[in-house]
C-alpha cells in the first residue's frame, strides 16, 4: 500500500478525520454521562432540601416555584408541607461574590422566618479558607459565627461591614458572599406569605 504523501492537503485531512473520531467519542461519553450527573445533582439537590426545612412528607421538587427578587434573579423556592400544612420554605440562592466565582447555597426557614439549616451546593474558594462555609456559620457553639436557628436581622453582616457576624479567618470576602446569599434568600421568604405557598398545590 502506497503511503501518503506528506502534503498540506493530506495533513488537513487527517487532522479532519481526527476531529471527527473524537468529537465523535465525547458526544458518546456525554451521552453515557449525562443522565447520572443529572440523577446525582438531583439527589444532591433533595438530601439539602431535607437537611435545611423541618420535617415534611410531600415532594418539595415536585411543587417548586420562582420568585423574582430586586436585580431580576429569580430564586428557586421548594415549598415543605407536613400533611398539607405548610411547614417551611427551603431556598436556593446564590451569589457572584465570591473570592473564586460563584457560591450556590439551599437555605430552609420555618414559617416564622427562622433559618433552620443551610447546605452549600457548589463553590470554588479556596480550601481551609473560604471553603470553611459549611462549618463556620453553623456552629452552634459560637454565636457570634452561628446563623442556624436565628432569624434574619439587618445586623446578619460580617463585623468589617457593622454587622455581629464573625468572618471566617482570612476569607472576608468568602463570607461577605455568603451572607449575600442568605441575604438574597432571606428577600424570597419576605416576598412569599403562607397564604401565597398553600395555593401551590400539590400535584395529584
Amino acid at each position: 500500500m502506497e503511503k501518503l504523501k506528506s502534503s498540506f492537503k493530506n495533513m488537513l485531512l487527517s487532522l479532519a478525520l481526527i476531529s471527527i473520531v473524537v468529537a465523535g467519542l465525547l458526544a458518546l461519553v456525554y451521552g453515557m454521562t449525562k443522565e447520572p450527573i443529572s440523577q446525582a445533582e438531583k439527589q444532591k439537590q433533595e438530601k439539602a432540601i431535607k437537611d435545611v426545612t423541618p420535617d415534611f412528607n410531600n415532594n418539595p421538587t415536585d411543587e417548586k416555584f420562582e420568585i423574582e427578587i430586586s436585580g431580576g434573579d429569580k430564586l428557586t423556592v421548594f415549598p415543605a408541607k407536613k400533611d398539607g400544612k405548610l411547614v417551611g420554605i427551603a431556598v436556593e440562592t446564590n451569589t457572584k461574590k465570591g473570592f473564586s466565582g460563584e457560591i450556590k447555597i439551599m437555605v430552609g426557614f420555618d414559617i416564622d422566618g427562622v433559618i433552620k439549616n443551610y447546605s452549600v451546593l457548589k463553590h470554588a474558594e479556596t480550601p481551609g479558607l473560604g471553603a470553611k462555609m459549611q462549618e463556620w456559620f453553623s456552629d452552634t457553639s459560637k454565636p457570634t459565627q452561628n446563623v442556624v436557628n436565628r432569624k434574619w436581622n439587618s445586623n446578619m453582616k460580617v463585623k468589617k461591614d457593622g454587622g455581629e457576624i464573625d468572618a471566617i479567618t482570612a476569607a472576608t470576602i468568602s463570607s461577605r458572599a455568603f451572607m449575600d446569599a442568605l441575604n438574597r434568600a432571606y428577600e424570597v421568604y419576605l416576598k412569599v406569605n403562607e397564604s401565597d405557598l398553600q395555593t401551590q398545590e400539590s400535584p395529584e
